[in-house]
């Protein structure tokens, strides 16, 4: 029999952080790597847990050289040819990453199973229309609060994927207790971002799009196979230049929550973070 679970789940939209006392005196006092060894593998990183979508507008060569002067790094899309991988990249430790999931049961499983790191979110991503074709989704809020906890139990990690739409946002998924969060989106229409530069009523654009919609399958596929339908759009993002100046704005804001709630360290922002729930975030006079 179908059932209803009327626990309320939310989003970041739907909430805010709760500023507390600090007695930290500039946002440069606060430390944004972190290290994590992982459950299965063994291996161990180092840096500011920030990823680049494995989408092949935005996970690109470009990016992944830009995003690693800052610690950071990028999820290489897979239609690389082996040669343009063998004139990129050198070896590599390499770690388990297993999903897309948004229940804590799932989570656990795959980390039994081997996995290090589990990808969470089916459905928040801003060009991703699997909500809408087929109805199954969970907010990302609480699929990160739910998942890490399971994850953190058994000395696993999760990535937040998808739903950041703001530097706040990225803060949120940090303080719901993800370990990485991947962005897609706001990494979009950038130099670094593969595509060309479009000249659209006098205004510069480049295209976007899920790795599930008609444009990605009929670019990598032929098209989309007659089993399945598309599950995610194409859509046209303003020309933004160098992806440094997004960096900046996204790590200043991380920084700044921090600074809002005490937290001297990323990996303290989780433990000092308090949500509470609200109708607007933000005043709309001049959106």
């Amino acid at each position: 029999m179908p059932r209803v679970d009327a626990d309320l789940k939310l989003d970041f939209k739907d909430v805010l952080v709760r500023p507390k006392r600090s007695s930290l005196k500039s946002r440069a006092e606060v430390d944004l790597k972190r290290t994590f060894t992982f459950r299965n593998s063994k291996q161990t990183y180092t840096g500011i847990p920030i990823i680049v979508a494995n989408m092949d507008t935005v996970g690109t060569f470009e990016m992944a050289v830009v995003m690693a002067k800052h610690a950071m790094f990028t999820a290489i899309h897979k239609h690389y040819s082996l040669e343009e991988w063998k004139l990129f990249a050198a070896n590599h430790p390499e770690c388990l990453e297993a999903g897309n999931v948004v229940t804590g049961e799932m989570v656990e499983e795959l980390i039994i199973s081997g996995a290090d790191i589990i990808k969470v979110g089916i459905g928040p991503g801003s060009v991703c229309t699997t909500r809408i074709k087929t109805g199954v989704g969970y907010p990302q809020l609480s699929a990160v609060i739910e998942c890490a906890d399971s994850a953190h139990g058994l000395k696993g990690h999760i990535i937040s994927d998808g739903g950041c739409n703001c530097p706040g946002d990225v803060a949120k998924a940090f303080g719901a207790g993800a370990d990485f969060v991947m962005i897609g989106g706001m990494f979009a229409g950038h130099d670094q971002s593969a595509g060309d530069i479009i000249e659209r009523n006098g205004k510069k654009v480049k295209l976007f799009y899920g790795m599930s919609s008609d444009t990605a399958m009929k670019k990598h596929a032929g098209g989309v196979a007659e089993y399945r339908a598309s599950e995610g759009k194409t859509v046209e993002v303003p020309y933004k230049g160098d992806v440094e100046h997004t960096i900046l704005d996204i790590l200043g804001g991380l920084r700044s929550t921090c600074t809002y709630v005490g937290a001297a360290k990323l990996k303290e922002l989780s433990k000092r973070t308090t949500f509470i729930r609200v109708t607007q975030q933000y005043n709309e006079v001049f959106s």
